[in-house]
């Protein structure tokens, strides 16, 4: 079925178009074909019977995603050798979390989910952009948040002193333009590790009239320290963002300075 679907050039290009912008909807795919809406209609079923393609209903619309797993099982049966590391980061990701679901919980799995919710005047398409352009995140985050933001895609989080060096790094695992975002979060060097667990942190964003809502929740903690140490952290990188939408400036000192020394000190018991 999946090699069925392949050999249209048209069906490769609706694949194409879902890789380039996920989340379109049947009025937007065929205004990027030369074809009639029925005949895109029934392309999309046939990608849908395939796996190919995933269809999300929001409201009246219904918004169309690339799935790429099967074409990454083909990859992987017959041609390794031209093998994609993301997609097998997120075949890792699936097995491990598929894996977890089977065992008793762990001390990770006990640890609740940090959620932290804030209100900014602002759209909800200014306030993705903050959270994905590198220039803005560097300014209320102190780190610049580096990607391509396309799922499987690396992301960095890179000090903005102009070392380049990544404290940071994780797998795109959804993009949602402008409602969710989702990605890892974790040990740069076990960035590109299929089975690591990272922590995963994820946006939802929903505008309202003038106003955003924004929801950031952070899951899948390795300890309760960790957990306690981001409790410091995201209100005051949520602060900054904030009053920098709201007011075209960050905070005049770095909010997260207030637990620097708290920070250090957790970090020397790390050694």
């Amino acid at each position: 079925m999946v090699f069925k679907a392949l050999a249209d050039p048209g069906r490769r290009r609706l694949l194409d178009m879902l890789h380039e912008r996920a989340g379109l909807t049947l009025g937007e795919l065929c205004e990027g074909l030369d074809l009639r809406r029925q005949t895109v209609s029934q392309h999309l079923e046939l990608l849908a019977a395939a796996n190919l393609v995933t269809s999300v209903r929001d409201g009246r619309r219904k918004l169309h995603y690339l799935n790429p797993v099967p074409i990454h099982r083909i990859q992987t049966r017959w041609i390794r050798k031209f093998e994609q590391s993301q997609l097998a980061m997120l075949e890792g990701i699936k097995n491990r979390a598929e894996e977890n679901a089977m065992t008793e919980p762990s001390q990770s799995q006990a640890i609740p989910d940090y959620v932290y919710t804030t209100y900014i005047h602002a759209t909800a398409e200014q306030v993705w952009n903050a959270l994905t352009d590198p220039e803005i995140t560097g300014k209320f985050w102190g780190h610049a948040q580096v990607s391509q933001w396309r799922v499987g895609n690396r992301v960095d989080h890179v000090r903005v002193d102009g070392s380049g060096v990544a404290d940071a790094a994780g797998t795109v695992i959804e993009v949602d333009r402008p409602r969710r975002l989702s990605f890892g979060f974790g040990e740069p060097a076990q960035a590109e590790d299929p089975v690591s667990a990272q922590s995963i942190v994820t946006f939802e964003i929903e505008q309202y009239r003038d106003i955003t809502k924004l929801t950031l929740t952070q899951s899948r903690f390795r300890s309760a320290a960790d957990r306690e140490a981001i409790g410091q952290g995201w209100p005051t990188v949520l602060a900054n963002l904030k009053t920098l939408l709201e007011t075209g400036d960050v905070l005049p000192t770095p909010p997260w300075e207030f637990h620097a020394a708290e920070r250090a000190a957790q970090m020397a018991k790390r050694g």
